[in-house]
């Protein structure tokens, strides 16, 4: 394998005095010196005497409802490396809380001692689960932490430090169109997919990340976190995306990069020449700028890059690959706009229905093999014979892969849009209309039609100051789209709907319109 196949193994293997992580000076009133790596490891020994003290050990599921913070990312290495690590979204209701603690069967839950998620809270105590309350001990460096609970002294069923073959993290699918199935990560997994992503970015202890993502997303864990402490590197941690305090974060932190999804990119390239922040990026110069989650349309990468003056690469990834899958590398080799890379970590084929794999250019569903692939869904048998065939995993994602191994998807084999028949890529209609100058942003998807079952809808938003009716929208689709394919209904918004993680999401986004009163039924 050539790399640690733990978590714990990986950050003992950095160089002890090497800088892991760095903060906003807003993070902490008194301040905070940066926190090294072998901060990180005493962390991660600390935390895991303490779990095993109280009886917690290898395979019991510890929620971390924690904000995005140095805490949260120390927490959830130094969890993941005696326990199962599962990072929860602080914004849930009462009723995402019940779900999901009681879903992974929770034995504790580690809520922030100042400031906590009181529903949490309530909610682990109705259900009987212990709450480890983070204290903040700010005095051994930024992002360091002791536990404090009421549990009593107790001896771990499996105590000591995780095995590659344990499961070091579980998350949920998004769950758009049914029950969210549970995505069980191994130490090896994990491990296996922060090395692939630092050395498709080729990533050094020189490098230095600027964490916007979601800490309780694969993405904002494994390629902003994991991986640039694979490399012995530095992780600015912000407090979560701020497109208003971003250009800030970036001359304080120095980053040499950052990964986002398209919908912060966008919100970036708004401010980006605006103000000082023009000064900013041409005196703080990046050596890269990733993006991944979601397809980012091709006109805003040469944008992104024109005000950046750097390379933007986009990657492909899932929850069930540990994120990274493909990846477009950097340069000198050929970055393809429109396309999501070349395999990155796992093998990558094109699969037909019958589980035939197809040839170069031919049109199916992304399948992937490799270390960095979930073993199989929890507790779900139906769900992993209908997601492995043959060895393969199948990503639900339609694509053609060029003879040269440039991956370009078509869309969500569930996003495709069936207008009586005609299968349409909601992507190809983005990108079309992101060619409009008025247009700064838009998300196709699929509307109810009596007759045709489906029909092209999509949302847009307009440039500052540019003005755009539907008709016009809908005549210069007609220019450069099929007759089947623009769009029967154009809906003007100052913001598009987003997921709790920044990615827009197709699936159900007519109901959540007509909901809001944007669209009617």
């Amino acid at each position: 394998m050539g790399h640690p196949d733990t978590l714990h193994a990986m950050i003992a293997a950095q160089d002890p005095a090497a800088t892991a992580l760095t903060v906003p000076a807003e993070t902490y009133a008194g301040g905070a010196q940066p926190l090294r790596y072998e901060g990180l490891a005493a962390q991660i020994a600390h935390t895991r005497a303490q779990l095993n003290g109280w009886g917690l050990g290898r395979g019991d599921r510890v929620a971390i409802v924690l904000p995005n913070c140095p805490e949260m990312a120390a927490c959830f290495v130094a969890v993941a490396s005696a326990c199962t690590a599962a990072p929860l979204n602080m914004a849930y209701t009462e009723k995402d809380f019940e779900f999901y603690m009681g879903d992974i069967h929770a034995r504790a839950v580690v809520i922030a001692q100042e400031g906590g998620n009181a529903l949490a809270a309530e909610v682990a105590r109705r259900m009987g689960i212990a709450i480890l309350w983070l204290h903040k001990d700010t005095a051994q460096g930024a992002g360091r932490f002791t536990l404090v609970s009421d549990l009593p002294a107790a001896t771990a069923a499996q105590p000591g430090p995780a095995q590659a073959e344990d499961v070091a993290l579980i998350l949920h699918t998004s769950g758009t169109t049914s029950r969210p199935k549970i995505v069980p990560l191994l130490h090896r997994n994990v491990t296996a997919s922060a090395y692939n992503i630092r050395k498709s970015l080729a990533l050094t202890p020189a490098d230095c990340g600027l964490h916007v993502m979601p800490m309780f997303h694969i993405h904002g864990l494994i390629a902003a976190l994991l991986a640039p402490w694979s490399a012995g590197g530095r992780v600015f941690v912000s407090p979560g995306f701020n497109a208003l305090k971003f250009f800030g974060w970036m001359a304080e932190g120095k980053p040499t990069w950052y990964s986002a999804v398209p919908t912060m990119h966008q919100a970036l390239l708004v401010r980006a020449e605006k103000g000082d922040n023009a000064g900013i990026i041409r005196d703080n110069p990046l050596r890269f700028l990733r993006s991944s989650s979601s397809s980012i349309p091709t006109q805003v990468i040469a944008e992104l890059e024109r005000v950046f003056g750097a390379p933007l690469i986009e990657a492909y990834g899932m929850t069930e690959a540990a994120h990274q899958m493909c990846s477009n590398p950097l340069p000198p080799a050929q970055r393809r706009p429109g396309s999501v890379g070349i395999a990155a970590g796992p093998e990558v084929a094109i699969m037909d229905d019958a589980g035939t794999l197809l040839g170069p250019d031919q049109i199916g569903e992304v399948v992937i093999r490799g270390a960095n692939v979930t073993p199989g869904y929890e507790n779900n048998p139906e769900a992993n014979a209908k997601a492995f065939t043959n060895g393969w995993f199948r990503t639900g994602d339609q694509a053609s892969l060029s003879a040269d191994g440039y991956l370009t998807l078509t869309g969500r084999l569930k996003e495709i849009i069936n207008r009586g028949g005609e299968k349409i890529s909601p992507l190809k209609i983005d990108e079309a209309l992101m060619d409009h100058p008025a247009v700064q942003q838009v998300v196709a998807f699929a509307m109810p039609h009596k007759m045709l079952g489906e029909a092209v809808a999509a949302v847009v938003v307009l440039r500052e100051g540019q003005a755009a009716t539907e008709a016009e929208i809908k005549g210069f689709a007609a220019g450069k789209l099929s007759k089947f394919e623009v769009p029967e209904k154009i809906i003007f918004m100052n913001e598009i709907p987003k997921g709790a993680t920044g990615k827009l999401q197709r699936i159900g986004l007519w109901d959540k319109l007509v909901a809001a009163g944007a669209a009617t039924a």
